[in-house]
């Protein structure tokens, strides 16, 4: 075992932590039991993310995120115990430092007999308020934090279902993310946007994918890999239908207009180097989708849009998105929409998929107005405008990453589900 304070250790073999004064264990993943291994065998040393990510997930290559995710855990299970600090050295890595308050802490609850006198001395009523008021008190502090705004916004989503989605005549499943009940969660509500008789791709064997409501939208992600992981960024295909009317949508003609409509109107989407190797202090996270919203008799209307993120600390930093909404034939000119803000990330489980909050607290909104509007497209520039006049705090959902791409859930017109292509650009 592993002595971290005077009463809490690390046992290596059952790979947890273990509280002598409780009696209790709190139980490590193989990754939080490799970073605390090093950290503790040099206290106070500063290590770098990429040796705790060597240890962390020996011979396998992995999102830095992987390593924050590690990182606020392992913060969290030693919460109970203050005097053990995991801190973050900015730009250079993490340390953990662990005060002289163990000592006297494992002193004072040894000294059952001055414990008991003090317990004794106090009577039974006061006991009771004093206990009540603490609990108000921190029932007030707990409903007025970010957490609870967070907690409460993520309990509105489920994920334990899956549902069967036929793409380009290629039967497979998606995994399912629904707000409230289950009335309408049959494949149906999703199959019948694309039109059985236009529905084959050719080269199109496999894929993995996503899928939300909120009993408005019906979105889909999709991208042409048997496995998530594996997704590069290549042939993804969101779609969100916004009317309750079979889309009818041609996927065998689809697939060739979304290419042309990508390459005649870019705004948000930048072709990187791929071998870049830039330095700077600032680290922007770049997400880019192209979304397409299919409605039966209209015009194809397509979202481009693109979010980054810049951390100043460990889980919070400044949030940037731009969208930008046009039809097939050009008719809308650009309806651009910003939003600037601060974030706040937050870690939490829907059923059992591991989910990222991002709180936004927005400071700045933008949208520049269009000369002209389809009839197409009209709906999208009344849903932007209510999100121009009222929004003030966001809640975005990163339900999936690995290396070149993420899946989101987005606060735009209702929640919009984008498979998005994933980089880095240092500033």
């Amino acid at each position: 075992m592993h002595k971290i304070t005077s009463y809490l250790m690390l046992d290596g073999q059952a790979k947890q932590l273990v509280d002598r004064v409780n009696g209790t264990s709190i139980g490590l993943t193989f990754s939080e039991y490799a970073v605390l291994v090093l950290l503790l065998s040099s206290p106070d040393a500063i290590f770098t993310k990429e040796e705790l990510l060597e240890v962390g997930w020996p011979d396998r290559v992995v999102a830095p995120t992987s390593l924050t995710q590690c990182i606020s855990t392992l913060r969290k299970k030693l919460e109970p115990y203050t005097e053990v600090q995991l801190k973050t050295v900015a730009r250079r890595g993490y340390q953990l430092h662990v005060s002289e308050q163990s000592h006297v802490k494992m002193l004072a609850i040894n000294d059952a007999d001055a414990i008991r006198d003090a317990i004794v001395g106090v009577s039974a009523w006061t006991k009771v308020a004093g206990i009540a008021l603490l609990v108000i008190i921190l029932g007030i502090i707990w409903y007025a934090s970010d957490h609870h705004a967070v907690v409460k916004h993520a309990a509105k989503w489920h994920a334990d279902k899956f549902i069967s989605l036929n793409i380009g005549g290629t039967l497979g499943s998606a995994q399912l993310l629904y707000i409230g009940d289950e009335e309408h969660l049959h494949p149906s509500w999703w199959q019948k946007h694309l039109a059985p008789e236009g529905n084959h791709l050719d080269n199109f064997k496999y894929f993995s994918a996503f899928a939300t409501t909120d009993g408005k939208n019906y979105s889909m992600a999709v991208c042409p890999e048997l496995d998530s992981d594996a997704c590069t960024g290549e042939g993804i295909i969101n779609i969100t239908a916004i009317d309750a009317r079979p889309a009818g949508l041609n996927m065998a003609e689809f697939i060739p207009l979304s290419k042309k409509m990508e390459q005649r109107i870019r705004y948000n989407r930048i072709v990187l180097p791929v071998d870049d190797k830039g330095k700077g202090e600032l680290l922007e996270h770049n997400y880019h989708a192209d979304i397409y919203f299919p409605v039966a008799g209209e015009l194809l209307v397509r979202t481009d849009l693109s979010m980054s993120l810049v951390y100043e600390g460990e889980n919070k930093g400044k949030f940037y998105s731009t969208s930008c909404i046009t039809d097939q034939d050009c008719i809308t000119t650009p309806i651009k929409y910003t939003v600037r803000g601060e974030f706040e990330q937050y870690q939490t489980t829907i059923n059992e998929l591991q989910v990222d909050v991002f709180h936004v607290k927005v400071v700045q909104k933008e949208l520049t107005k269009p000369d002209e509007v389809s009839s197409s497209a009209m709906h999208f520039y009344r849903e932007i405008r209510k999100h121009d006049i009222r929004d003030e705090d966001l809640f975005y959902y990163r339900i999936y990453q690995n290396q070149h791409t993420a899946v989101w859930i987005v606060p735009q017109m209702g929640h919009l589900l984008a498979w998005t292509q994933y980089t880095q650009i240092k500033l």
